[in-house]
């Protein structure tokens, strides 16, 4: 039970909806255009949603590979680094993982061509380059921009075209607003580790540019995300309605980030990415109903 737990946690469960949520926003773009085809759509789900999972296996063991994890942190316990879970063992599953997400999108070639292959191997290498490779993007203050692209961009549009067969500028909007929201997942994480990331010489953002420009960053995002929403989707009271809550709960965040330190900020990664999910979902029932 124990080893199942620590297994559990390297999944990372209360960051997963940043991959859901790109996708549920594509869903209801395309549910909104009466062009939605569920059966890809929910392969791009569970393409994203593996190949997030392999990420965060890849993060845990190549950060441990690399010295970067004490026993004892401030975030969310890695059984690797505590001893729990072997580095080989997370290793096998990182590619494990890696490997099934990838079967996952080739059977996403039905649906378009086999142009998607350099799609996946794209992602696939972007799943490992966030931690390892030569130039390892979290340690040098790409993380924000890495998140932006494989979680908002790529997953909003691509899941888009394959649900519905057809693109517009606005589903380039809604990519946008979805990277905004889902970035400012890794500032909570990056605000709350600044210290420790400074220690072993991770150069995130949050150690170049310092906690108060992260948080206004953080700001921003989700006031920038609530107007690219509202321009994507077509002009209506719930979009409107939706956005407002978002927005006026995201400056809470905002605010009471600011108030505190350390593993105090560890609900604050869980409530700022179940609030993007909660706002995706929104965003879906509220197409449905149009669409009805």
């Amino acid at each position: 039970m124990k080893k199942f737990k620590c297994w559990i946690e390297a999944v990372r469960l209360r960051t997963l909806p940043a991959s859901v949520s790109g996708v549920v926003t594509a869903m209801a773009l395309a549910a909104s255009h009466h062009s939605l085809d569920i059966l890809p759509a929910m392969l791009c789900l569970a393409f994203a949603v593996l190949a997030q999972i392999a990420s965060n296996f890849a993060n845990e063991y190549y950060d441990f590979k690399a010295g970067l994890d004490k026993p004892g942190r401030e975030g969310p316990r890695r059984g690797v680094t505590e001893g729990d879970i072997s580095p080989k063992a997370m290793r096998n599953a990182t590619f494990a993982t890696l490997g099934v997400a990838c079967v996952i999108g080739c059977s996403l070639i039905a649906y378009s061509g086999w142009w998607l292959i350099p799609v996946g191997i794209f992602i696939a290498l972007g799943a490992l380059a966030y931690s390892t490779g030569p130039y390892p993007l979290s340690h040098h203050g790409l993380g924000e921009v890495a998140v932006m692209i494989f979680f908002g961009i790529i997953p909003v549009n691509f899941t888009y075209y394959l649900a519905s067969g057809q693109w517009s500028v606005d589903i380039l909007y809604a990519s946008l607003a979805v990277g905004f929201m889902v970035s400012n997942i890794i500032i909570v994480n990056n605000y709350r580790d600044a210290d420790a990331d400074a220690e072993v010489g991770k150069r995130t953002l949050a150690v170049t540019w310092g906690r108060k420009a992260l948080l206004a960053i953080y700001l921003a995002n989700g006031i920038a995300a609530s107007a690219l929403i509202c321009i994507s989707f077509a002009p209506g009271t719930a979009t409107t309605v939706i956005m407002a809550i978002y927005l006026a709960l995201h400056i809470l965040l905002t605010l009471r980030i600011n108030r505190l330190k350390g593993s105090a900020l560890n609900p604050m990664l869980g409530i700022t990415a179940i609030l993007i999910f909660a706002v995706s979902i929104a965003l879906l029932i509220s197409a449905e109903c149009n669409a009805a």
